[in-house]
């Protein structure tokens, strides 16, 4: 995922990463100055869903406009890591296919 916040923020009239802090603040979200400064000129590793739906509010923009995909960067899987039963139907033959225990669960406690 490319993080797209500068962008996003400028295209609404924002143009610091303070005056982007300030407006989250009115609202509720309070962020450190290193934090801000991450999310600012950064690639943050994570952003909690709440702190997400607060820049999307104080910025009027969806998730879609932060976050942008970039599915040719996820690696791809070498055909060999496949389990044996995909390997097999993909071949044409039939998976293998085991039986479970038999539906015997655990009571639940007594009270």
């Amino acid at each position: 995922m490319k993080w797209n916040l500068r962008l996003t923020a400028a295209n609404r009239g924002i143009w610091t990463a303070s005056d982007l802090q300030r407006r989250l603040a009115d609202r509720g979200l309070v962020i450190s100055a290193g934090k801000m400064s991450g999310l600012w000129s950064g690639q943050p590793a994570s952003i909690k869903l709440a702190d997400l739906d607060v820049l999307c509010a104080v910025l009027g923009a969806t998730p879609d406009e932060l976050l942008m995909p970039e599915p040719e960067v996820v690696p791809t899987a070498p055909p060999a890591s496949l389990p044996a039963s995909t390997t097999a139907a993909a071949a044409g033959g039939a998976p293998s296919v085991r039986p479970g225990r038999g539906g015997r669960r655990s009571l639940p406690p007594a009270p």
